[in-house]
């Protein structure tokens, strides 16, 4: 499934949660919970805000790496983005970040 479908289908799931909000973040599609991104879509990857385990988890996915938005070296240390034909657990991964965003904002 391609990375929109499956960012389409998280966001109509999560949409539902308290103050989830879809959004832009650095001009991709995000979702944000109390005004802070946890879930977005670049090229033909799902990005997630993670932690701990569940963090080590999603980098254990083949493709899967620290997202580097500018491109230039700078990877976002809890931010990971997999391939979208390497995730088959996104709704899970979804819903662990919502989880860590929300207790920290």
């Amino acid at each position: 499934m391609s990375a929109e479908k499956q960012f389409a289908q998280l966001t109509q799931h999560l949409i539902e949660h308290k103050n989830v909000v879809a959004s832009q973040m650095f001009g991709k599609q995000c979702l944000k919970v109390n005004g802070k991104a946890f879930l977005a879509l670049h090229l033909k990857s799902l990005v997630f805000k993670l932690s701990g385990d569940v963090r080590m988890q999603a980098l254990a996915h083949k493709g899967a790496e620290l997202w580097d938005p500018s491109g230039k070296g700078r990877p976002m240390k809890e931010w990971v983005a997999i391939p979208a034909e390497n995730i088959s657990n996104a709704k899970m991964l979804a819903e662990h970040a919502l989880g860590y965003v929300a207790e920290s904002a």
